[in-house]
């Protein structure tokens, strides 16, 4: 089958008529079933992020965090009802380090070491903040601002995932 929800919608209709007089009774009753299936998840999905743009627009934390490149009304959504009044943290590192976005500290003797950025934190946010940056990094090489040289500049110094980790 092939990728993609609209291509794979209409393909698995026209496969299903194609091969009905190959399956039994109760096989195509049964494909029938879950293609309605997961027709209703779709209108179910649509439906949800319906309300949740309308929420993007009414709120005006969310409006604030969606100014921020990469940070959609969904992941704005997600910030607010996780973190609340971010009054919590004082500087934007104690946020991201309780996301999981920047390296694990560990110090022997006052020695302190940096290590790898791990998988701990908030496992919904931290994907959908990481999806958001590596979607706007796609477009920095097609802008000239400076925010825009700077991604680039940095891309080409630690990579793309590390960039979009920063």
């Amino acid at each position: 089958m092939p990728q993609g929800v609209t291509k794979f919608r209409t393909a698995v209709v026209r496969k299903l008529q194609e091969e009905q007089g190959e399956l039994t009774a109760l096989g195509t009753e049964m494909f029938w079933q879950l293609h309605d299936e997961f027709s209703a998840l779709e209108t179910r999905l649509a439906y949800d992020d319906a309300k949740l743009a309308a929420i993007g627009r009414a709120h005006p934390e969310c409006q604030r965090r969606q100014t921020i490149p990469g940070i959609g009304p969904v992941t704005a959504a997600a910030l607010i009802a996780a973190t609340g009044q971010t009054a919590q943290f004082k500087t934007g590192r104690q946020l991201a380090a309780w996301l999981g976005l920047v390296p694990r500290g560990h110090s022997t003797g006052g020695q302190p070491r940096l290590l790898g950025i791990g998988t701990r934190g908030n496992v919904y946010l931290r994907p959908l903040l990481l999806h958001g940056a590596r979607a706007t990094l796609r477009w920095v090489e097609t802008k000239q601002d400076d925010r825009s040289r700077r991604l680039k500049a940095l891309i080409e110094r630690r990579g793309e995932n590390r960039a979009a980790v920063a």
